[in-house]
């Protein structure tokens, strides 16, 4: 920093493609200060440092990010510029990477340096990557196909749709730069990114359904080419710079999506000449709202995936209640389950392998330093998911180890009410998940608790576990639901320092339908995860008898759907872990 004469330095935890799993070589965030969570941000200055995280990340971040050095903020009150705008003093430079940002967060950070005076300059060497001298290379995963028999529309017919919303918005082509965008855009799928299967490329689609896509060579197979067809070239992705400028000396419009691209992109495109028209990206609605073949797909995955996850629930109720059972072998027993499946390709994240206190931690990332046995008496939480061709998988259960108290099974079960009234609820056309989330909260909210987290996240078709643009949060979000789409459904609750509880299962946004007597059609949440909820923590007073119905109805679609699947030395456990209560 001081050689590129720079006051401080923001250090994100995004990568150049904007992903939330990001690729070895570009965790510059946990490098930096040992904060290994999926979402946040460092300010480095000459003689201090911050570290910005939300609130699924409260008790990790103060373990991972040494408070000698680092001071925590919580982003969501007090992001890096906003910060700045209070406290930077007149003549700091401020670095940051313009690959790394986005132009509406370059925006925001240009709008703080001119309240307070600093200087923002965009380095053309990170830092980081300067220090980091065992930095891992960048990866190089081949690019498969995906079938059609999985997508359910060809890539032709997906560009021709999008291309038409790129030509009523204006512009002559589209900057796509989010790899779920592309892999989705093209039917393709990599292996460049952690539990996603995604590769790390560029694209421009022109407005009549033509499109360059810029990709590592050494990613390409001889098959390809011939399968993305003539319409699309394949150029390297170091071909980008060449592309943008080409554009801005034509005085091309090129659509592009602040939110996503890295503001690099955009200022060379300016700076060459081009006109830019501020897009969302425009793959991103259509790959949410999922096709009839991709949501058939992700049901028969859940149906797999839930017998896997059953027979490992039998195993947490039987093997390891002897509390010799640590977190790191029952992550590892429940990865073994699941791999029994040929058709199992990756998990879908990290799973969340959280031991009584550690359970208290949303987001726990269990390592040889935090790991813990489940001891008898309390509560252990597995948050998992398969990647299969055919879908997502995303599921949470909470179980107990030996006999809990009476706080823990209350608890469990007002997280369970508003796990319920949620999958219950009917809505209308326009209807956003912000609407939705306090329907999940208020059992807590009713005895004055809550949880630090969303209730709900969109999840991709052997993409992404964690999808927008839709969204089930206290936070606003003007994304209406729609029909197709895919949500988690999980509200929880943590008391840190002793336990956590969370209840998850996917659901399918259903297409509006009337209500006898209504006068509206109505949407609803199709439940397509299938797996026991634990029943010894309910306490059946507490839930009403449409909350029950619920229960019992749920358990007896688990039990009739799964019970082919299910070993038959488990059958008897099986059909009480199901019971009607």
């Amino acid at each position: 920093m001081k050689k590129q004469n720079l006051d401080g330095f923001i250090v994100p935890h995004d990568d150049e493609y904007q992903n939330e799993y990001i690729p070895a070589y570009a965790e510059r965030l946990m490098w930096a200060t040992g904060f290994s969570g999926s979402a946040g941000a460092a300010l480095i200055l000459q003689d201090k440092a911050l570290m910005f995280t939300d609130g699924r990340y409260t008790l990790q971040v103060r373990n991972q990010a040494d408070s000698a050095f680092f001071e925590y903020i919580d982003i969501t009150e007090t992001d890096p510029g906003a910060w700045l705008a209070e406290n930077a003093v007149m003549g700091w430079r401020i670095g940051y990477d313009p690959m790394l940002h986005t132009s509406a967060n370059v925006a925001k950070l240009k709008d703080a340096a001119n309240k307070t005076g600093f200087t923002l300059v965009a380095v053309t060497q990170n830092p980081i990557d300067t220090a980091w001298t065992d930095q891992p290379a960048v990866p190089l995963s081949p690019v498969r196909p995906h079938d059609l028999k999985f997508a359910g529309k060809s890539s032709a017919e997906k560009r021709k749709e999008i291309a038409a919303a790129v030509a009523k918005a204006g512009a002559d082509t589209a900057l796509i730069t989010a790899p779920p965008s592309l892999a989705w855009l093209f039917n393709v799928r990599g292996g460049d990114v952690s539990r996603s299967p995604l590769p790390l490329s560029r694209a421009l689609l022109n407005k009549d359904g033509s499109a360059v896509f810029f990709v590592a060579p050494e990613k390409i197979g001889n098959d390809l080419p011939a399968f993305l067809g003539d319409d699309v070239d394949v150029r390297a992705e170091s071909d980008v710079a060449t592309a943008l400028e080409k554009l801005g000396k034509q005085g091309a419009k090129v659509a592009v999506d602040p939110m996503l691209a890295p503001s690099k992109f955009s200022d060379d495109l300016k700076a060459a000449g081009a006109v830019i028209i501020d897009m969302t990206d425009p793959c991103a609605l259509p790959r949410a709202a999922k096709n009839a073949t991709e949501i058939e797909g992700t049901r028969t995955a859940h149906i797999r995936d839930g017998a896997a996850v059953t027979q490992f629930l039998h195993w947490l109720d039987t093997e390891a209640q002897s509390g010799d059972v640590d977190e790191i072998s029952a992550a590892k027993k429940l990865e073994e389950i699941r791999a029994q499946s040929d058709a199992l390709r990756d998990l879908s994240f990290d799973t969340i392998s959280g031991a009584g206190s550690n359970g208290a931690i949303c987001h726990y990332k269990v390592s040889t330093d935090s790991n813990i046995k489940l001891d008898r008496g309390t509560l252990f939480l597995i948050d998992s998911g398969g990647q299969y061709q055919d879908g997502t998988t995303d599921i949470t259960r909470t179980v107990p180890v030996g006999d809990v108290t009476d706080e823990m099974r209350d608890r469990f079960t007002r997280v369970l009410k508003g796990h319920i009234a949620l999958a219950t609820m009917k809505f209308p056309a326009g209807t956003t998940g912000h609407q939705l989330d306090m329907v999940a909260r208020k059992p807590l909210w009713d005895v004055g608790l809550d949880y630090d987290h969303g209730t709900g996240h969109g999840v991709g078709s052997f993409l992404g576990v964690h999808e927008g643009p839709q969204r089930i949060a206290k936070a606003p979000n003007s994304q209406a639901l729609k029909p197709g789409m895919i949500l988690s459904n999980e509200p929880g609750f943590y008391k840190a320092g002793e336990f956590g509880i969370r209840i998850e299962n996917l659901v399918v946004v259903t297409p509006p339908k009337p209500v006898p007597g209504g006068e509206r059609e109505m949407m609803e949440f199709e439940t397509i995860t299938l797996a026991p909820i634990n029943l010894d923590l309910v306490v059946v007073e507490l839930l009403t008898v449409q909350e029950r119905d619920w229960l019992n109805d749920y358990h007896a679609r688990v039990r009739s759907t799964l019970a082919p699947l299910v070993p038959a030395e488990i059958k008897g456990w099986f059909e009480n872990a199901t019971r009607a209560i």
